[in-house]
């Protein structure tokens, strides 16, 4: 089976006890191979009375589609060629998806049960699971079915949340899996390996896991501790890899909402949850999102040594495609979305209750076009980046500045919701969507202009007669 060029990201989940709004949170980076990786965002409509069946073009999955299908928010790859990765969105029912974590698994467990190449994979999920679910936790279990009888082609984490519960399932090996509720006062981030540890199969409200599993290690001699039983221990890896591209994710995200923590950023034991020190903020999430080690040796774009810059991979790179926060809270469900890198990109609301989103998100042209969300994001990363240290500071100020703006516009919009009926409620949401994309796409642009113009004086391609000659 080829290779598909999803297979690196960065994920936090949060309680609704555990934020400083009330929300609950699912939020990652979508990371490929590739730096440039274009993506759109669209709304995909409610389906009734449908006869069809999903062929996938990564794997040639096939499944039997639902004649019923809610409307959701979707976030597919503009090329298609291998397959759709709708990757994360909310659905009407208000209940939100990511998908997925690209996670891996040891060579004991996938000896006895190996993926299966034409199981369901990244390119599937979202698109086989987010139209037909009313909670998170109906989410696992309907994956958890597909998985049953269809199996896995990859080991993958995925998120699911309702404005009461928050999932975090981990599909380990061909038809193994595990899932665990976030605690409401708790937070976990993942990072490319398996998470999830103690698993109570006496408590089936808290957690969920694939039929059989318990006889699977019992039977195969795989569980490596003397007594307990640690998914985590168990199927995952514990390598140099994990040591220096996953686990120091972990530790900068912890490091950030647990500061007091002293930890190594190497090591194969930090938890995978943990209550925060303080409520956790949107702006919070944002930050781990858009971070690089900041303030750190192992900053690349800091005053390090070229070996500790080196050293760990960052949460924000260059080929990170789509970062998204999915935020919801009583009849509240806002998709932010930040295209080009993080680090230097503002997040973008969408009132999810819309029946469309602008044209710069939808149509992606193949090459630069400013016209284009994706493009316009991905040409200010390379401009900061390219003078760093002369527009780190007006790109901080102009992110700080619509953050404050889509704060004090979301609170309008919803101090007039109200007034609208159900019917009309949708239609008003997505006017103020567009409203929205108007306000960030000039801002931006203003900014980029602001920063090139800036930059014309930074050339090194200058000569100054020196008065002695």
């Amino acid at each position: 089976m080829k290779q598909h060029k999803h297979a690196a990201c960065t994920s936090i989940l949060v309680g609704k006890k555990a934020s400083l709004d009330g929300a609950t949170y699912i939020a990652r980076n979508e990371d490929n191979y590739v730096a440039n990786w274009p993506k759109k965002f669209f709304v995909q409509p409610q389906v009734h009375n449908r006869k069809e069946t999903y062929v996938s073009p990564y794997n040639n999955l096939t499944v039997q589609l639902p004649s019923e299908g809610l409307r959701y928010t979707s976030s597919p790859d503009a090329n298609q060629d291998e397959g759709l990765y709708e990757e994360d969105g909310i659905n009407e029912k208000n209940v939100a998806m990511s998908a997925t974590e690209s996670v891996f698994a040891n060579e004991k467990v996938l000896a006895y049960d190996p993926l299966v190449e034409n199981g369901v994979a990244e390119d599937s999920i979202t698109t086989l699971v987010l139209p037909y679910i009313d909670s998170a936790r109906a989410g696992v279990e309907y994956l958890g079915k597909l998985i049953a009888k269809f199996g896995s082609a990859e080991g993958n984490g995925v998120l699911f949340s309702d404005k009461n519960e928050v999932w975090y399932m981990e599909i380990a090996t061909g038809h193994h899996f595990v899932a665990i509720r976030i605690p409401d006062d708790c937070y976990a981030v993942a990072a490319n390996q398996i998470g999830i540890e103690d698993i109570d199969f006496d408590d089936s409200k808290n957690y969920i896991w694939s039929s059989g599993i318990e006889e699977f290690v019992e039977k195969y001699n795989l569980n490596p501790d003397f007594s307990g039983w640690n998914f985590r221990h168990i199927f995952g890896t514990d390598t140099k890899k994990d040591r220096h591209y996953n686990t120091p994710r972990v530790w900068y995200g912890q490091k950030l909402l647990n500061p007091s923590i002293e930890q190594d950023p190497e090591s194969s034991d930090l938890p995978f949850i943990r209550k925060p020190e303080k409520k956790i903020s949107l702006e919070d999430i944002q930050r781990i999102l858009k971070s690089h080690y900041n303030e750190t040796k192992f900053d690349p774009l800091g005053s390090g040594n070229e070996e500790d810059k080196n050293r760990y991979r960052a949460i924000s790179l260059s080929r990170t495609a789509n970062s998204h926060i999915l935020q919801l809270k009583d009849s509240r469900a806002i998709e932010w979305k930040a295209y080009g890198i993080p680090s230097f990109s503002a997040y973008v609301p969408f009132f999810t209750n819309a029946n469309d989103t602008d044209e710069s998100y939808r149509i992606v042209p193949e090459k630069l076009d400013l016209k284009s969300a994706y493009w316009l994001y991905e040409t200010l990363a390379f401009v900061v980046e390219s003078h760093y240290q002369a527009f780190v500071e007006d790109n901080l100020d102009y992110q700080i500045k619509l953050s404050k703006w889509a704060r004090a516009k979301i609170h309008s919009v919803e101090n007039e919701a109200p007034k609208y009926s159900v019917e009309q409620l949708t239609e008003y949401l997505t006017s103020k969507n567009k409203e929205i994309i108007e306000h960030f796409d000039k801002a931006t642009q203003n900014h980029l202009a602001d920063l090139v113009t800036k930059g014309t004086e930074l050339s090194r391609l200058t000569f100054k007669m020196d008065p002695n000659l």
